[in-house]
Order: structure tokens, then C-alpha cells, then sequence
């Protein structure tokens, strides 16, 4: 995965494609292939002090200068108020995701390769320079830290903090403020240099702009680090704050580290580039938690912590699909653990309170998670004595009812919420305006409602508990279903049954009455639903979240706050949904080949997107509208997982089954 000088010699190309790297902690460091930050979401050093929250900057970034025979270049770039300056980026050669991002320049005859990589499961991010030159060339090196302590939410004005700092001859410590984060910058051979504190003013974030937030941030120079290298050598600067940890040998952590992934695509057993690199991009979003002390899902980089639902529809593609079975046992049990009244978490809070139980569908989604657990693992045991007892409370407060107004109604469908409250994934809200209000009976929970009492009928016949009536409830729920949902003049399903009527909105929720494992239509319902979201919803990159012949589409995510939460579900597309839609695709068709051929052109646009806006991720939205610009986090963990999960089990037929159900 590579750039080239025609694509980095363009700043403003570049500046919109970003990498992420991550430390299985929450923390992270991302920038742009040209090495200009503009987001306050980009930085060397975001390190999280209650993993995976409390996220703090720490390193924004390193500018570098050489200098040879006497001639000096700049080979940092950042957009200021007044213009790029400087302007490095036009030395770079090329810049690669190898497996982490290399910078690599070219000046005279100098070739010189930046390496970015961070220390597994610490705060620590190592930066490593190492030079190719002729014979006789000494460059010498001058690399400037640009330093902050700020929550990654915020941004930081020109003497907001004092930086106490403490400097040796290859280090430095600094403290923004009396109790702040403490960030130690050391070299393996650069002498640092301290100075006299200047700051670097007026640092401009385009994307911040975009979105109609503060685009403007000053960060802090402490001094800097100076090196003369020649043909071949090499030193790194690390930023950490670790007291227990020190890098002696940066050379062995990155080996290390790349090690550890090529384990992970190995033990995958895939053979393809495009599967091994959504592999690659599965592996930032599990990582620790602190509260429960286990691993948890990240939904998105950079600005998302881990939330139930999202969590369980990644898990099978990031865990499952991957082979990677004791974290996604761990990830279900943690889960389970901390259901409440038949609720698991939608949200572990950043300051540590008590989770967050407000959402119908995570619960429900949990249900698939487990059977395709199952499937893949054939872990009927571990599920019987730890899962399957909370799965039987889920079922039981939702047939009595639980908190938020969910509850079975007398037809055996669910409903839940009532006006104010945002319980499905459809959940954007500007104070008290609800933008999608889908209190009542949506449609994808009672698709889930009926798969998930398929599952439990099919796991008390396996665990004999044969006193459970889930499959007569069952079919209630499929009669009540398919006379109230289906809708004969679309020839889909309503959206929602509210208790003033219909909502007849086309929207991807419906997709899920096919795709999931037990559907409650008939075949040629399936079809008809599959050929109305084919043709209404359909676009390169997934799902739009609304039809646009409906007079409330918006078919662009942009602007403020306000403007992109009203189109965030009104037309804004999402990759998620392109992995159910591919499922129910394939599977309305009889897994043909001529399916098969349509799918795979339908996974061909994410191969060319790994290019693009998240460097060997998948974003989290697209404008609805042509030419369907990614937008929102660039590294989304439901994206990836569902485009993994399809194209291997869907796309490519291969499918694992060691006791599951179906």
C-alpha cells in the first residue's frame, strides 16, 4: 500500500488521507500521508490514562530540518494561517503502510525513511529516522518536538499551561501544569537540546473547519533533538509516559511489533491483500479496558470509545472471522457480566461511572454474537454455563418489560421508547430534537427479536431445557410480523409501527429481516425487500440511511453540528450495512454465481476506499450523494468488521460451522 510523489506532491489530496496507528490500549497516533495535522484528532502521542478513555495529547508532532555540506531543508509540514510552511511534503518520495506508516524523502543525495510505531499495550510512540546517502554525505538532523497536554476533545491557546520541564543529555520530561500527564521525550542517540519555550502559533485544521468547529491550535516547543548521520545509521525519538517502561532498543520494538502482526494475518490463514489488510485494521479496535479488566471493541478512530451494540455486530467480523476466539469469549463474557435487567451496556462511560443501558437493539444483537460464536467455535459449553443463563433474563425482562419503556406487546412484538428518547442506532439528537424518532415497534428489533427466540429454542433443544416455549413465541412473533411490517405498495417493510400509524420511510433497518440467520418472511417477501434497498438505498460504499426519493433526504454530511446530525440519518450512507445487505443478497439468490460475481463488485470500491481518507481502514460514513465523499471517523470498527465478515463467508463461501445453529 504505497503513494507516490504525484499523489503526496498534491497538499490538498493528501492532507484528506489519514493513518491510524493504536496500542491496544485506546491510545493512538495519526497524522496525514503528508505529514501535516489538520484535525486536532491528529498527534504522535494521544495517550489513554483510563484505557480506552481518557485520551490526552501529549506529542502533537515532530518536525524535521537537515542540513547538508552547509544547506539546510525544512522537511516539516504544517497549514498555518498564511499558507503551508513549511512545505516538506514535496520532498517525499513515497509514503507506505508497511505494516506502519513510512515517510520516506528524498533531498540531494540524500534518501531518508521515517518509521511511526507505537509499543504494544503502553503509552509509548517510537519515531524512527534512518539515512541513505552517498558515499561521504553526513546529514545532520535537528528534529523539534511540538508538545500539548490537552483532552483529545479540546484545543490549546498560546500560554494556556507553564510546561515545567527537566532535561538530560538525550532527554527531557515536561509538565504542562502541577498534576498533568507527565511526557518524557528521549532519543536512543540524539543529544537534546533544551530552549527558551516558544510556541508554535496558529496551526490551521481544515477538517475542524469543515465540521464547523474551532480550527485553530497553538502547541508548545520545548527545545529539540540533533544527530549527524551517515549512509545507513539510524536514531529514534520516543515519546512516552511510562515510568516502568524505557525503549533501549528501537530497532528490536519495531521488529517486534511487526512480528505480532504478521502473527495475526498467519494465524487469520487468509491469502489475500485485501483480506489481510482489513485484518491489519481489525487489530486497533480490540483492545483493554480498565474498569473490567478485559478486552473491549473501540467503535471508531478517532473519536469513539467502545459501545455495546456496535461492539457486538463487529465482533464476529473483528474477532471471529479473524480467529482470534479467546478475545471475542472474553469480550461476551465482560458483557454478560455487566447485563442489567435484560439490558447489556450501549456505553462504558471515559470517567469510569456506571455503564450506560440505554439502547433496544444491543441486547438483541448479543444474540447473534453468540450463535456466531457457536458456529465458529463450537464452544457449546462456555455459552451453557456462562451465556445462555443471561440470555434467558434478556428474553424474560423483554417479554415483561424493562427500563425504557421495552417490552413485548400482546402480538409478541417489541416495542420501546417513547417521544425524546433514541434507543435504536438511529440515535441523533440536538438537544431535545429528536431527529429520527422511531419510538414503537422498529423494525430491525423485532427482526432481531424473532432471530434472537429462534436461537434460544434451538439452544434449549441443545441443552435440554425443554420447559421454554421460545418457539411458539416464535411464531407468533413471524405472523405478527409479516401482517404488520409488510407493507404491499412498496413491496418492503414499514420502518416503524408507531401508535399513530405507519412510518412507510424506506430505510436500510429492513435489510436485517433477511440477512440475520433466522428471517420471519417468506421468500419472496425476502426478495422484494432485497430489490427495493437494492434500487432505493444502494450506492458504492453501502446503505444510505434514507431513500432519495423521500422529501426529507439529505444527501450530504457537512457543516456544523446542526447540519450533519439532520443528515446523519436522512441520506448519509453507511459501509456497515453493506455487509447485511450482501448476506441477504447472496442468500435470496441461492448463493448463484452470477450473485457471487455481482458481490464481488459490489466489495471491488472498498479495495480502491483502503486508499483512501483512512489509510488501510474503512470510514464510518459517505455523503448519500454522488461522488459519495467518506466522512465521519475514518476508521470505523463495524465498517471493517461487516466488509471482512461478507466477503469471506459471503463472497468467498467460506463458512465455519462446529455446532452452531443453522
Amino acid at each position: 500500500m504505497i503513494f507516490s510523489r504525484s499523489e503526496l506532491g498534491n497538499f490538498e489530496r493528501g492532507a484528506d488521507k489519514q493513518w491510524v496507528v493504536a496500542n491496544g490500549l485506546g491510545g493512538y497516533a495519526s497524522s496525514t500521508i503528508v505529514g501535516a495535522n489538520t484535525s486536532k484528532y491528529h498527534g504522535l502521542l494521544f495517550a489513554s490514562q483510563r484505557p480506552p478513555g481518557k485520551r490526552t495529547l501529549l506529542l502533537a508532532k515532530l518536525d524535521e530540518e537537515i542540513t547538508l555540506a552547509g544547506r539546510t531543508y525544512l522537511l516539516g509540514s504544517n497549514h498555518t494561517g498564511s499558507g503551508i510552511y513549511p512545505n516538506g511534503y514535496n520532498y517525499l518520495q513515497s509514503f507506505e503502510l508497511r505494516p506502519f506508516p513510512t515517510y520516506t524523502f528524498a533531498v540531494e543525495d540524500v534518501i531518508l525513511e521515517k518509521v511511526v510505531f507505537m509499543v504494544r499495550e503502553a503509552n509509548i510512540t517510537i519515531v524512527r529516522y534512518t539515512v541513505f546517502c552517498g558515499q561521504g554525505t553526513s546529514v545532520k538532523f535537528k528534529v523539534t518536538p511540538l508538545v500539548n497536554s490537552r483532552h483529545y476533545h479540546h484545543t490549546t491557546q498560546k500560554n494556556d499551561w507553564s510546561f515545567e520541564r527537566t532535561a538530560g543529555a538525550q532527554s527531557a520530561v515536561i509538565e504542562a501544569y502541577p498534576g498533568a500527564p507527565k511526557l518524557k521525550l528521549y532519543s536512543d542517540r540524539a543529544r537534546y537540546l533544551p530552549g527558551p519555550g516558544y510556541w508554535f502559533e496558529g496551526m490551521y485544521y481544515r477538517q475542524e473547519d469543515q465540521r464547523g468547529l474551532d480550527p485553530w491550535e497553538d502547541h508548545f516547543m520545548p527545545g529539540h533533538f540533533e544527530y549527524e548521520l551517515s549512509n545507513g545509521q539510524s536514531f529514534a525519538i520516543i515519546a512516552s509516559t511510562e515510568n516502568e517502561r524505557e525503549v533501549k532498543n528501537p530497532l528490536l520494538e519495531q521488529v517486534t511489533a511487526e512480528r505480532r502482526l504478521a502473527d495475526l494475518v498467519e494465524g487469520a490463514g487468509f491469502h489475500e491483500e485485501f483480506i489481510n489488510r482489513l485484518i491489519l485494521a481489525a487489530d486497533t479496535f480490540i483492545v483493554a479496558r480498565q474498569s473490567t479488566g478485559a478486552k473491549t471493541i473501540i467503535a471508531g478512530y478517532p473519536w469513539f470509545t467502545d459501545w455495546g451494540r456496535d461492539s457486538m455486530i463487529a465482533l464476529p467480523g473483528l474477532t471471529l472471522v479473524t480467529k482470534r476466539f479467546e478475545e471475542a469469549r472474553e469480550i461476551l463474557q465482560t458483557f454478560a457480566e455487566y447485563c442489567k435487567q435484560g439490558l447489556i451496556p450501549n456505553m462504558f462511560p471515559d470517567q469510569g461511572e456506571d455503564p450506560l443501558y440505554n439502547t433496544v437493539d444491543a441486547s438483541l444483537w448479543f444474540f447473534h454474537a453468540v450463535c456466531k460464536y457457536i458456529k465458529y467455535t463450537g464452544d457449546s459449553g462456555f455459552i451453557r454455563e456462562k451465556i445462555y443463563p443471561v440470555l434467558k433474563d434478556i428474553i424474560r425482562n423483554y417479554r415483561e418489560g424493562t427500563q425504557f419503556n421495552i417490552k413485548m406487546d400482546s402480538d409478541g412484538l417489541i416495542s420501546a421508547g417513547e417521544y425524546g428518547t433514541q434507543l435504536t442506532w438511529m440515535d441523533a439528537k440536538v438537544g431535545d430534537w429528536v431527529v429520527t424518532p422511531r419510538n414503537g415497534k422498529p423494525v430491525e428489533i423485532n427482526a432481531l427479536w424473532y432471530n434472537a427466540l429462534h436461537v434460544m429454542d434451538q439452544m434449549a433443544g441443545t441443552f435440554g431445557d425443554n420447559e421454554q416455549d421460545f418457539g411458539q413465541l416464535a411464531k407468533r412473533v413471524r405472523a405478527s410480523f409479516t401482517e404488520k411490517f409488510w407493507n404491499p405498495a412498496k413491496k418492503c417493510l414499514y420502518d416503524v409501527i408507531l401508535e399513530t400509524g405507519k412510518d412507510d420511510s424506506v430505510r436500510p433497518n429492513q435489510i436485517f429481516a433477511v440477512s440475520l440467520p433466522f428471517s420471519p418472511l417468506d421468500h419472496a417477501k425476502q426478495v422484494d425487500v432485497v430489490n427495493t434497498v437494492w434500487r432505493e438505498l444502494y450506492f458504492s460504499y453501502g446503505l444510505r440511511s434514507l431513500s432519495p426519493l423521500s422529501p426529507d433526504y439529505i444527501g450530504r454530511y457537512y457543516g456544523d453540528v446542526l447540519n450533519r446530525d439532520r443528515a446523519y440519518h436522512q441520506g448519509t450512507g453507511w459501509a456497515w450495512l453493506m455487509g447485511s445487505f450482501i448476506t441477504a443478497f447472496r442468500r435470496v439468490n441461492d448463493y448463484s454465481s452470477e450473485s457471487k460475481t455481482i458481490a464481488e463488485k459490489m466489495i471491488t470500491p472498498f479495495k480502491a476506499h483502503l486508499l483512501d481518507h483512512g489509510v488501510g481502514s474503512i470510514s464510518e460514513i459517505f455523503d448519500g450523494d454522488p461522488p459519495h465523499h467518506p466522512r465521519g471517523c475514518c476508521s470505523q470498527a463495524w465498517s471493517v468488521a461487516e466488509i471482512l465478515r461478507a466477503y469471506v463467508e459471503d463472497v468467498l463461501g467460506i463458512t465455519t460451522d462446529k455446532g452452531g445453529f443453522v
